[in-house]
């Protein structure tokens, strides 16, 4: 049997609503995110979209939203290494069927990276075509925080401990860097980078559109962890959004491939959620527990 979260001070609160990413649930299909979306309690779904067929189909997902009565929050455009060509091998088109697709959804938000480097045409064109797209759908196109790859500690403190890498990402990284009309933060991304994720938060707070929770110890990779389980502000930074008002949504992103089996998988994002909901409560509103 599916472990339930104890949320009985915040069920029937409307607070901020608490999504579960289909990338939380990889390897298994988009299917099964919806199914411990509602399993758990989730408040909805972000689908990253990928390889799986289903995260493709706007029809398809439609019926796993009925069927499992889960909204899908947001849509996470294909811009991993892995997804080049779904949809198109071109970046721009990938980027437009995925407002599309969220439009045609009913989410309100896109998730979107910073262009790679090597994509040119697409990045000199970046900043106008996800205002545009804004602009036209009502969606928020929301540009994530990223990192640079890191020498490992060893060769970093050769270096002289400077935390600094090389990134795939131009201009930056960091889209505050830069300036859009809306972002996603990821704390898990904002440890890997050595980022101080409160700075970055003050710095997206007027536009911040979609958060994903994770934690991390600031080693050299994208970990996602559970919140709680890093070095991350998780909680810090889920106060502030209470205390701020945000109007987002946030969505547990966290890494479960490690789970044995489905129990041992629904404990980690059962977790994930109680921490998310107890940290996210209005201020002033007893805590759960």
């Amino acid at each position: 049997m599916t472990p339930q979260p104890d949320t009985t001070e915040t069920e029937h609160h409307p607070g901020i609503p608490v999504g579960l990413s289909s990338a939380s649930v990889w390897p298994q299909p988009a299917r099964a995110a919806f199914e411990m979306a509602a399993d758990l309690g989730f408040d909805g779904v972000e689908v990253m979209v990928w390889a799986d067929a289903v995260s493709q189909d706007v029809a398809a997902l439609h019926r796993l939203s009925r069927e499992h009565g889960v909204p899908i929050l947001a849509v996470h455009s294909p811009c991993l290494l892995i997804t080049q060509r779904v949809w198109s091998p071109e970046p721009e088109e990938r980027l437009r069927r995925a407002v599309m697709a969220a439009a045609d959804l009913g989410a309100s938000t896109v998730v979107v990276h910073p262009p790679f480097r090597w994509q040119r045409r697409y990045a000199e064109g970046f900043s106008e075509l996800v205002g545009s797209l804004e602009e036209t759908s009502g969606i928020r196109v929301a540009v994530e925080n990223m990192f640079p790859i890191r020498p490992p500690n060893r060769l970093n403190r050769l270096r002289g401990g400077k935390s600094g890498g090389l990134s795939a990402f131009t201009p930056s990284p960091d889209p505050t860097e830069v300036g859009y009309g809306s972002y996603t933060l990821d704390l898990s991304h904002a440890a890997a980078a050595h980022v101080d994720a409160i700075e970055l938060y003050k710095r997206m707070q007027d536009r911040l559109a979609h958060v994903h929770l994770a934690d991390g110890t600031g080693a050299p990779r994208d970990e996602h962890l559970v919140p709680g389980h890093g070095s991350q502000p998780c909680a810090e930074v889920c106060e502030l959004l209470a205390a701020d008002g945000f109007a987002g949504s946030v969505v547990l992103e966290v890494n479960s491939r490690k789970a044995r089996n489905q129990q041992e998988r629904a404990a980690l994002l059962a977790e994930a959620l109680v921490f998310a909901r107890l940290h996210l409560q209005a201020p002033g509103r007893p805590r759960a527990g």
